[in-house]
């Protein structure tokens, strides 16, 4: 069984091969037109699925390893203790600590409000004239879960190869 996945209808279809067939890539069966993309088979995984693990996940929005925020946070923890809450600067630069162990990249408005603590402006002078930033705003997110194109169909159809 291979699976294969059509940009133009934004849907991955299994196609089933008597043989060991690496090199064919079918046409699409709804448009016809498209070129496939080859994807991993979801019979090739073993272990929980993914769904499975989201549903256990405490940030399932984000494309985080979980272990890796968890060590950043204890790392960060004790500096965190320290922190005046009457300089936004130390508060700024320990966020940045934060997004350069995990790897998040921050969202826009995030960006704009966080450089405006380093330059030392008071945090509620900033959230009064910027409003609140809600979770679309936090963060840039890269997986294909965040972007504007919707999770792809997955056509239950077997097809010949």
């Amino acid at each position: 069984m291979y699976e294969f996945y059509c940009h133009s209808c934004n849907t991955i279809y299994t196609f089933l091969s008597k043989t060991v067939n690496t090199e064919k890539t079918p046409d699409c069966p709804v448009c016809k037109t498209s070129t496939l993309t080859r994807q991993v088979s979801r019979f090739s995984f073993t272990g929980s699925s993914k769904k499975d693990q989201e549903s256990d996940s405490e940030f399932p929005d984000l494309p985080i390893d979980e272990s890796k925020m968890e060590r950043a946070m204890q790392a960060l923890a004790s500096e965190a203790e320290n922190i005046s809450e009457d300089d936004p600067r130390q508060a700024a630069n320990l966020m940045r600590k934060l997004t350069d162990m995990t790897g998040l990249k921050l969202g826009d408005k995030m960006e704009d409000a966080l450089s405006r603590m380093e330059a030392g402006e008071d945090p509620e002078a900033i959230e009064e004239q910027m409003g609140d930033i809600d979770e679309s705003d936090l963060f840039k997110l890269d997986s294909p879960r965040s972007s504007r194109q919707k999770r792809p169909v997955r056509d239950e159809t077997l097809y010949e190869m």
